[in-house]
C-alpha cells in the first residue's frame, strides 16, 4: 500500500479572510482584546472556514482502537482484554466519549484498527485493521511498512468518509491498553529525551510501575535507535495502529481543508508526528486539553501549542478535546453574532 499521499500539501488558510476577521474583531462591541483566546480562535476559524460567519454544528469524533505489544511487559495497571471490552463500551454508548458526543450533538465512529478483540460482531463498530494487535516494540519493530501504511490510510479514510458528512470538524480519539507506552516512545524519539522526563502513570501505575515502564520504554528505544531516522520510521519501529491512523487523519484532515481538535497526550504525539511528516498541518490544529500526563507539558512546548482548557484529566478516547468543543462553538457565535460599533450605535474607542 502507498504512502505517496503524504505528500500532498496542505490546504493554504485563506488569508484574505483571516485579514477581514483581524479587522472585524476590532469593530466590534467589545474593547480590543478583550475577549483573549476566544478572538484569536475565532480569527482562526473564519479563515479555515472562508466565511465571517464560522460554525461548528457537524462535528465528527473517531475513536481509533488498537492493541500493543508491549502491554506483554506488564506497562499498564490493566489487562489487554479491557480494549475490546472498551470497543464494545463505545458501542453500546456507555463510555465517557459516548456520553459527550450525544450531549454535544456529535455523531461518534468507532474504528478498530487493530485490536485483538472480535470486533466484527459488535454492532457499529467499524473494522478497519492493519493487524491483530502491534508486536513488542522492546523485542522488535512494532509494524511492517505494509502495515503502518495501512493504519495510516484507515485515518484518511475516516476523515474521508467525515467529509462526505459534511463535518465541519474532526475529532480524534484512541483507546488501547498500553498506548500510553507506544506514545511515550514515539514523543522520546521525536523529541530526543529519556523516557524518565516522559512517562507517566497511564492507567494508573504507582511511582515504582512507571520508573519501570520508563527503563522499558528505553531499552526499546535504545534497541531501536539507529532505526529511528525518520518520522515514519519511528511510528513504525515504536508506534502503535491507532497513533498511526490519528496522525494519518491529521494530516488528511489538513489537506482537505478541515479543522482539527486534538486530544490528550497520546493524540498529541501523533499530531507532533503529522507535523514532523508535514509541517503545514500545524494550520488547521486546534489543541483540546492540556492532559495531565507528565510528558504533555514537552509536547506542547515541541508543537508551540497552548491547550484550551485544564481539567487534570488524562482518560484519552478524544474526551478533552470533546469537553473542549463548546469553546469553539462560542467563539464562532460570538465572532458572526456580536454586533459592531456602527451597527449598534455604540461609539468606538476615542484614535
Amino acid at each position: 500500500m502507498s504512502m505517496q499521499w503524504l505528500e500532498t500539501p496542505a490546504q493554504p488558510i485563506d488569508q484574505a479572510m483571516l485579514a477581514a476577521a483581524l479587522a472585524r474583531q476590532g469593530q466590534l462591541t467589545k474593547p480590543p482584546g478583550s475577549l483573549g483566546c476566544l478572538e484569536e480562535i475565532a480569527v482562526r476559524l473564519a479563515a479555515m472556514q472562508g466565511t465571517q460567519q464560522p460554525s461548528l454544528e457537524r462535528v465528527r469524533i473517531t475513536v481509533f482502537a488498537a492493541d500493543h505489544g508491549i502491554a506483554d511487559e506488564g506497562v499498564s495497571a490493566f489487562p489487554q482484554a479491557v480494549t475490546g471490552q472498551m470497543i464494545a463500551n463505545f458501542a453500546h454508548g456507555g463510555a465517557a466519549i459516548s456520553v459527550l458526543a450525544r450531549n454535544l450533538g456529535a455523531s461518534l465512529e468507532v474504528v478498530d484498527v487493530g485490536s485483538k478483540a472480535d470486533s466484527a460482531a459488535m454492532l457499529g463498530v467499524i473494522v478497519n485493521k492493519a493487524g491483530e494487535g502491534t508486536a513488542n516494540f522492546r523485542r522488535q519493530p512494532a509494524m511492517s511498512e505494509n502495515q503502518l501504511a495501512a493504519a495510516l490510510q484507515v485515518g484518511r479514510d475516516a476523515v474521508i468518509q467525515a467529509l462526505k458528512d459534511d463535518a465541519q470538524l474532526f475529532i480524534g480519539g484512541e483507546m488501547g491498553i498500553a498506548n500510553t507506552s507506544a506514545a511515550t516512545a514515539v514523543a522520546c524519539a521525536l523529541l530526543e529525551r529519556s523516557a524518565h522526563d516522559i512517562a507517566g502513570p497511564g492507567t494508573g501505575l504507582d511511582a515504582t510501575g512507571v520508573s519501570r515502564k520508563a527503563q522499558i520504554i528505553d531499552d526499546a528505544l535504545a534497541l531501536h535507535r539507529p532505526a529511528l531516522t525518520s518520522p515514519l520510521e519511528i511510528l513504525r519501529h515504536v508506534g502503535g495502529f491507532e497513533i498511526a491512523a490519528l496522525c494519518g487523519a491529521y494530516i488528511a484532515s489538513a489537506q482537505a481543508g478541515l479543522p482539527v481538535l486534538v486530544d490528550g497526550f497520546i493524540a498529541s504525539s501523533a499530531a507532533l508526528l503529522a507535523l514532523r511528516i508535514r509541517p503545514d498541518v500545524a494550520d488547521w490544529l486546534f489543541f483540546g486539553h492540556a492532559s495531565a500526563e507528565p510528558g504533555y507539558v514537552h509536547l506542547m512546548q515541541a508543537l508551540d501549542a497552548r491547550p484550551l482548557v485544564n481539567l487534570d484529566m488524562r482518560l484519552g478516547e478524544g474526551s478533552g478535546a470533546a469537553v473542549a468543543l463548546p469553546i469553539l462553538r462560542l467563539a464562532a457565535a460570538l465572532h458572526g453574532q456580536m454586533a459592531t460599533f456602527a451597527e449598534a450605535g455604540v461609539s468606538a474607542k476615542r484614535a
